[in-house]
């Protein structure tokens, strides 16, 4: 091995650097893992499953309301695409967010992520095929901002029940 000047120069030097090399492999700090809570469970399934839940009902979502019986103009049509996404795109970007949120916090977010899927697919369904409501449009507009403001209600509750749980303590 070819050693440059300044290590023939500085033997200690490089005995020290070698030393601290050595220190620093052997001893790894342990570090708290973000998605796993208090009794050790693993949140990255949970994770992994309500972005698959957010992205099939982001596409069964876009997909019922082109199905839809109407027809509205293109522009339309691309403005009611992007409102009925935009809830399961704020999610995302949520949980995208969320690492180094509170665990109460984030397992809130993966259930509200499951339950606007769940219930935007059986709104849309319901009005793609039973058309219960007189001006079916009125689904597609009022269910994107009442899943934002239901979930949004939900993570702040539970911020609101982790912080007073940890000024209390």
């Amino acid at each position: 091995m070819a050693r440059s000047g300044l290590q023939l120069l500085c033997p200690v030097a490089l005995r020290n650097k070698k030393r601290l090399e050595s220190l620093t492999a052997d001893r790894r700090l342990p570090t708290a893992d973000p998605m796993k809570n208090e009794s050790g469970i693993a949140l990255s399934g949970l994770r992994s499953a309500a972005l698959l839940a957010l992205v099939f009902g982001a596409v069964g979502s876009i997909g019922l309301l082109r199905h839809a019986q109407q027809h509205p103009p293109p522009l339309l049509a691309v403005l009611f695409v992007i409102w009925v996404f935009a809830p399961f795109g704020l999610l995302g970007v949520a949980i995208l967010l969320s690492k180094n949120w509170p665990i109460a916090v984030r397992k809130t977010l993966y259930v509200a992520t499951f339950a606007v899927t769940v219930a935007s697919l059986a709104i849309y369904l319901d009005d793609n095929f039973f058309h219960r409501t007189v001006h079916p449009a009125g689904v597609w507009v009022a269910v994107p901002p009442a899943s934002v403001i239901l979930s949004g209600v939900a993570i702040a509750i539970a911020l609101w029940q982790t912080r007073k749980g940890t000024t209390n303590t």
